[in-house]
């Protein structure tokens, strides 16, 4: 290999060097992706050389490597051009248009799409200058349609000026929003201010890091019991509650004990954390190291989306700025305790923001989900120590804990539903945005009128899509019917519309839905939905890791059925077929990822089935070989349908496939 080290400049090396050292000196295996990412930022692409070394570096087997560079949808084996731009297919962006900023851009830059689908490979110009690919969820929805140019986000792309995207690479991103009269704002209330900087000066000039003294100042015990009492529910999806989470981890546990900051932010309609990271690092950190002294982590690390380069910059920044002010490093804060946080970025896989996944991920492997039990994290987590994770929402919420008390914290909100929650609203609106709210204490119809400013002019509200594009989809003209706890404790059900659904956990799950990682995604009366649940489709059939046949098969099977439906093919079996595959991946998968591919294909379905009947006209073709191709189920105006005989049998059929 001393051919390829001799390529390699010195503070390739040194960067190097200084991500292996960010894991136990045992466990070199987890900085695969960090070195990966920083040959592929150095050399433009993963070359077999570059595979070679790095498996030679951290003492593994080129295929250790070579599984990752194949799995891992941003690094790449071939090169891509000086300028590539990476444009955002997911719901609130195709519904913004961005397809048309892709064809666009394409046009523009002189390249030829090619006829792999969406995800196609790199596509380059042909005079080298630029290239384009289709990539999934940026997680800036609220500003749709939304692309990369390298590492510069660029938000509310106009289809037609893509031009200014090869011209002008500097990022576009300014946001600078006042709180609406509705909001509570804890955890976003830096957020948009125009006096706010992220770095560390200005955080102590507002009170920073005083809830970190007083953490070191109060037992462990205490503050595990103001988490348990605020009944703070974890906001990356299950709602589990943070305070049981943390109260597995045994006091007098003698392996390490790992906490993981989950900013892998990938849920279509979800942008919450960008802004905290980008915004206000500092609060995350001070979450982050009060988690880590209640629960005596010595070393934590934040997974942070591959697609948010400038966010890990930023919290690189913020890390030092904390440990030249000692708050972190040894003995922070003369309290004889030492802890260290780490940055690791992810490579735009989905699966990652499943813990197990993401565990299996900074261990350097492919992100398969363990098995649950007995992998539960706070038994047998990162190399197979107790190991917390827990989402940035949630780790910023602990810091305003510490400092109102739980029980303050549980006032607010509703019961068994406490605290603040930031929804993002995207969509068919007129004021696509993020807002931080009182959990329950705001309807849907608060959040989608009111705040969000309804419907665009001329337009209905069709469905809503409650909790991130996992979340099976509501009707506008629904009623639902839910349980209310009274203050004598008794409970009384009513019937209620989609605007009375107040926006808490437990209302939603009751309304047959979920409140999810509060990516609320609006829907008016011009939308296809079966062109809406295709978009999905495609996100789930392109993102499962693969790992179980009901997933890997079943999201791809049907992806490729609403394809052909909306090219014309659909036959009248479509709507049952999708539902029946949708019921046979739900349930019999290693992660949740089965239900979050099934379920929206469950609830389109079932809510809209005048959609999907429009688009499944043709008679159902003979259920033997020979079988129509979906290119014949499109093309042929009419199919046959004379049904085979059982006598003399499917064989002598003949080519007709009638007897």
């Amino acid at each position: 290999m001393t051919s390829i080290a001799t390529k390699i400049p010195a503070e390739l090396k040194r960067q190097v060097d200084a991500a292996i050292a960010q894991y136990p000196p045992e466990r070199r295996r987890s900085a695969a992706l960090p070195l990966l990412h920083l040959w592929q930022e150095h050399f433009s692409f993963i070359s077999d050389e570059g595979i070679h070394w790095i498996a030679n570096k951290l003492e593994l087997q080129p295929i250790n490597i070579l599984e990752l560079v194949t799995f891992y949808p941003m690094l790449r084996q071939q090169s891509a051009a000086k300028t590539h731009i990476r444009v955002c297919r997911t719901l609130s962006c195709a519904m913004a248009g961005s397809y048309r900023v892709m064809e666009n851009l394409c046009a523009t830059a002189g390249i030829t799409r090619g006829h792999n689908g969406v995800h196609d490979p790199i596509l380059v110009s042909k005079d080298g200058k630029a290239s384009v690919e289709f990539v999934e969820c940026l997680a800036s929805c609220g500003t749709a349609p939304v692309c990369m140019v390298n590492d510069e986000l660029h938000e509310n792309v106009d289809p037609n000026s893509v031009a200014d995207l090869l011209r002008n690479q500097r990022s576009n991103v300014n946001h600078q929003t006042l709180p609406h009269p509705l909001e509570r704002r804890l955890v976003f209330k830096n957020i948009g201010r125009p006096d706010w900087t992220p770095n560390i000066d200005c955080y102590l000039d507002d009170g920073g890091y005083e809830q970190l003294k007083k953490a070191v100042t109060m037992s462990r015990t205490d503050i595990l019991n103001e988490v348990k009492t605020s009944a703070l529910r974890g906001r990356g999806g299950a709602g589990f509650p943070t305070g049981v989470k943390w109260s597995f981890i045994k006091p007098d546990e003698k392996k390490p004990v790992y906490l993981i900051c989950n900013a892998d932010e990938s849920e279509p309609g979800t942008f919450k954390d960008r802004f905290i990271i980008h915004q206000d690092p500092h609060q995350l950190l001070e979450g982050i190291l009060i988690s880590c002294y209640a629960l005596n982590v010595h070393t934590a690390y934040i997974y942070i989306r591959g697609e948010f380069p400038e966010g890990a910059k930023i919290l690189e920044r913020a890390i030092e700025e904390a440990r030249e002010k000692k708050f972190l490093g040894e003995n922070i804060l003369d309290s004889n305790f030492d802890v260290e946080i780490f940055i690791h970025r992810g490579a735009g896989a989905y699966i990652c923001g499943e813990e197990t996944g993401l565990i299996e991920s900074l261990e350097g492997k492919r992100a398969y989900p363990r098995i649950k039990p007995p992998y539960f994290p706070a038994a047998l987590g990162l190399y197979m120590c107790p190991t917390i994770v827990n989402n940035v929402e949630t780790l910023c919420h602990v810091k305003h804990i510490i400092a109102m008390s739980g029980a303050e914290y549980s006032r607010l909100g509703r019961p068994g539903n406490t605290g603040t929650r930031i929804v993002c609203v995207s969509g068919d609106v007129v004021r696509p945005s993020y807002f931080e709210i009182e959990v329950g204490a705001v309807t849907m119809g608060q959040l989608i009128y009111e705040m969000a400013g309804g419907m665009k002019f001329g337009r209905q509200l069709r469905a809503v899509i409650p909790g991130g594009s996992s979340a099976k989809v509501l009707r506008a003209d629904e009623r639902f019917k839910i349980k209310e706890r009274q203050a004598d404790g008794s409970t009384l059900e009513r019937e209620i519309s989609l605007d009375q659904i107040p926006m808490d956990f437990d209302s939603l799950a009751a309304c047959g839905s979920m409140a999810g990682s509060g990516g609320v995604i609006v829907l008016d009366d011009s939308r296809d939905m079966v062109w809406a649940l295709n978009n999905i489709n495609e996100f789930y059939a392109h993102e499962s890791c693969g790992q179980c046949t009901p997933c890997r098969e079943g999201a791809l099977w049907m992806k490729k059925i609403t394809d052909r439906m909306l090219l014309g093919g659909g036959v009248m079996q479509d709507p049952a077929t999708l539902k029946t595959v949708a019921d046979n991946i739900a349930g019999r998968t290693i992660c949740a990822f089965g239900e979050a591919c099934a379920w929206p294909t469950q609830s389109f379905v079932e809510k809209f089935p005048e959609d999907f009947a429009a688009r499944a006209t043709k008679s159902a073709p003979p259920p033997l070989p020979p079988e129509y191709t979906p290119e014949e189920l499109i093309a042929k105006g009419k199919i046959s349908t004379v049904p085979l005989a059982h006598d003399p049998g499917w064989e002598k059929a003949g080519a007709a496939g009638t007897i």
